[in-house]
C-alpha cells in the first residue's frame, strides 16, 4: 500500500488568492487596532475612564479574535498570511489612536479613526467577495457587524 496523498484545501486556487487578497488587509488592520487598542486602554484619562479603560480591553479582545478567524480563512484556503509586526506596522495611522496619556474623547475619537479603517476594508471585502467566495464574504460580514456593534459602544461614551 502506497502513501495516501489529500490536497491541502478543496478550494480553487484562483478564489484562495482572490479571497485572500481581500482578508490579508483586515487581518493587517485589526492586528493594528489590537495593538492601538491596548495603547489607548493604558493611557485614557478623564470622566469616561473606568467605562472606556475597560471597554477597551473587550474591543482589544474581540479584534484579535477576528483577526484570528479571517486570518484562520486564509490558511484554510492553503495560503499563508503575513502578520509580522513590520506588516501590521505598514497599516497603522498616524491620525488614529494617541501614543500617550489623552483625554477619554480623544482617545474615543483616535480608536475610531482606526475602526473606520478597517471598516472601509471590511466594505471592500464584501463587495469584492461577492461573486468570488460567499464563505469568506459572510466572515467579512460577521466581523464588520461586530466591529460596528463596538464602535457604537465607544462612541456611546462621547455621544450627546
Amino acid at each position: 500500500m502506497g502513501k495516501t496523498t489529500i490536497a491541502t484545501t478543496a478550494a480553487d486556487p484562483t478564489v484562495a488568492a482572490a479571497s485572500s487578497q481581500f482578508l490579508s488587509p483586515i487581518v493587517l488592520g485589526l492586528e493594528a487596532l489590537t495593538v492601538n487598542g491596548k495603547q489607548a486602554h493604558w493611557h485614557v484619562r478623564g470622566a469616561n475612564f473606568v467605562g472606556v479603560h475597560e471597554f477597551l480591553d473587550t474591543l482589544v479582545d474581540h479584534a484579535g479574535g477576528w483577526a484570528d478567524e479571517a486570518a484562520e480563512r486564509i490558511v484554510a484556503l492553503g495560503l499563508p498570511i503575513d502578520s509580522r509586526i513590520d506588516k501590521v506596522a505598514a497599516k497603522v495611522s498616524e491620525t488614529g489612536a494617541p501614543a500617550g496619556f489623552a483625554q477619554s474623547d480623544e482617545i474615543i475619537a483616535g480608536v475610531v479613526k482606526d475602526i473606520d479603517a478597517v471598516i472601509a476594508d471590511l466594505d471592500a471585502a464584501i463587495d469584492g467577495l461577492d461573486e468570488i467566495d460567499l464563505t469568506s464574504q459572510d466572515i467579512a460580514i460577521g466581523i464588520k457587524a461586530g466591529l460596528e456593534k463596538d464602535r457604537w459602544f465607544l462612541v456611546a461614551h462621547v455621544a450627546e
